[in-house]
C-alpha cells in the first residue's frame, strides 16, 4: 500500500486486491485507488494466466486445436468448440446436417444454463449468501451428468467436431434431459425466492456498478453485460447460426444498468435456454450427425459406450489427427453469443493443414473493461459484487 498526497490536499492509497483474492474468480489484479474506503480508480491487471492458445492452435492441424478451445472459457466448453467449429465450417464450405445442428443448440444452451448456474452461486456466495451456492450447484451437476452422457467427460467435453458432433446421443439422454427441464423452472423459482426480493441482496446490487447504455456499448460489454444496460442485442437473434432463426425466444434486459439488474437477465436466460432446449428436442430430426462421413471422421459407435469410453475417444482423436484436412485460401470471422457474451474467432487459411493464423474476441476480456466505470465511487466492499456481476473466467481473459 502506498500513500499519495495530491495537490488538492486529498490522500489517496494505492492498494492491490488480488491476484491471490477469492472474490477475484482466478487470478486477476486489480490495483485501487482509494479515498479512505472510497474507490477512486480501479486498474484491472491481467497476464497471470497467459497460455498463448492463439499461438499454440497456428502450430496444429484444425483437428487438434478443438481441446485447446475447450479450456478458454473451462465452465461452458461447447460454446467455444461451437464457434471454433463454425468458423472452420464457414472455410471449408462445409453444411452441417440437420441433427447434428440441433444438437449443437442443445449442448451450447444446457452450457449456458450451467455456466449462469456456477455465476448465481459463486456471486451470490461472494456476497454473503452462502445457501443459494449449495442450490445452484445441485442443478449444475445434473447439467455435467448430461453432458458426460453424450461426451464421455465431464469438463472439456471436446464433443463438436467441424462437420457435426462427434457421435449421436446416447440412449436415455433424451429422457434424463427432460426430467432436468421439467424441475429447473421450479428450482431457478428457489433461487429467485432467496434472492430477488431479499433486502440485503437488493442493498448489495440495487444502484451497484452502474452500466449506462452509452458507455456499455463505447466500451465493448457484450452479453448479459451490454444487455444489463438496455440494449437489446443477441447474435442468435441478429445474425443465427446453426438454426436459431428457428426458434422463439425473448431477449431479457435490464433498465437500470445495474448488479441487480444484470442478476434479473441472466435469470431470465436460464429460462430461455430451457424453452430452446425443448424446441430443439421436439424438432430432433432423424439422419447423420457428421458431414461428409468418411472423409473426415470415422465415427466407430460400438467403441464410444461403455467403460472405456474416454479411451475409445482418444484412439478416435488420433484417427482425426493423423487424417487431416486443408481449407481453401481465405479468411474468416465468426461469432456466436457464449454466456458470457459474443465469442468470435478469426480464422485465416493459407491451404495448409493448420491455422495460418488464429484470433480469439472473447467476452470475459471485452467485460473487464468496464470495471474502472464500474467501480468508482463505490467502497471496497461493493468490489466483490462488481467483479461478480461480471461473470468473468480468467482463461476467458488471458487466453
Amino acid at each position: 500500500m502506498k500513500t499519495v498526497v495530491e495537490q488538492t490536499g486529498r490522500r489517496t492509497y494505492t492498494l492491490n486486491m488480488g491476484p491471490q483474492h477469492p472474490s477475484t474468480h482466478g487470478v486477476l489484479r486489480v490495483i485501487l485507488d482509494l479515498e479512505g474506503e472510497t474507490i477512486v480508480d480501479a486498474k484491472p491487471v491481467i497476464g497471470y494466466l497467459h497460455r498463448g492458445t492463439e499461438k499454440l492452435a497456428e502450430a496444429k492441424t484444425y483437428q487438434q486445436v478443438s481441446p485447446l478451445i475447450d479450456r478458454l472459457d473451462y465452465l461452458a466448453c461447447p460454446a467455444y468448440n461451437f464457434a471454433y467449429c463454425l468458423a472452420v465450417e464457414k472455410l471449408l464450405g462445409v453444411e452441417v446436417p440437420p441433427r447434428a445442428r440441433y444438437i449443437r443448440v442443445i449442448m451450447a444452451e444446457l452450457a449456458r444454463i450451467a455456466s449462469h448456474l456456477i455465476w448465481l452461486g459463486s456471486h451470490a456466495m461472494d456476497i454473503g449468501a452462502v445457501t443459494v451456492f449449495l442450490y445452484t450447484f445441485r442443478e449444475r451437476e445434473i447439467t455435467y451428468e448430461l453432458l458426460e452422457m453424450a461426451a464421455g467427460v465431464r469438463m472439456h467435453q471436446s464433443y463438436f467436431v467441424v462437420g457435426g458432433v462427434r457421435w449421436d446421443l446416447p440412449e436415455g439422454f433424451v429422457p434424463k434431459l427432460k426430467n432436468f427441464l421439467d424441475i429447473l423452472p421450479s428450482k431457478i423459482q428457489e433461487y429467485e425466492d432467496l434472492l430477488t426480493k431479499n433486502k440485503i441482496w437488493k442493498l448489495r446490487t440495487v444502484g451497484v456498478g452502474v452500466l449506462s447504455k452509452e458507455d456499455a456499448v463505447a466500451l465493448g460489454a457484450t452479453g448479459p453485460m451490454l444487455r444489463g444496460s438496455g440494449v437489446e442485442w443477441d447474435i442468435r437473434k441478429a445474425y443465427p447460426y446453426s438454426g436459431y432463426e428457428e426458434f422463439e425466444f425473448d431477449i431479457p434486459t435490464g433498465e437500470h444498468g445495474d448488479t441487480y439488474d444484470r442478476y434479473l437477465v441472466r435469470m431470465e436466460e436460464m429460462r430461455q435456454s430451457r424453452r430452446i432446449i425443448l424446441q430443439a428436442l421436439e424438432r430432433l430430426p432423424d439422419g447423420p450427425i457428421q458431414a461428409m462421413e468418411g472423409k473426415l471422421y470415422f465415427p466407430d459407435p460400438d467403441k464410444v459406450r461403455g467403460e472405456h469410453r474416454d479411451m475409445a475417444a482418444l484412439i478416435h482423436q488420433f484417427k482425426l489427427v493423423s487424417e487431416g484436412f486443408h481449407p481453401p485460401k481465405g479468411e474468416v470471422y465468426q461469432a456466436i453469443e457464449a454466456p458470457k457474451g459474443e465469442l468470435g474467432f478469426y480464422v485465416v487459411s493459407d491451404g495448409g493443414p493448420k491455422p495460418f493464423r488464429l484470433r480469439i474476441r472473447l467476452p470475459s476480456l471485452m467485460n473487464l473493461q468496464t470495471l474502472p466505470v464500474l467501480s468508482k465511487g463505490h467502497k471496497i466492499a461493493d468490489m466483490a459484487a462488481i467483479i461478480g456481476t461480471l461473470d468473468i473466467v480468467l482463461g476467458d481473459v488471458d487466453k
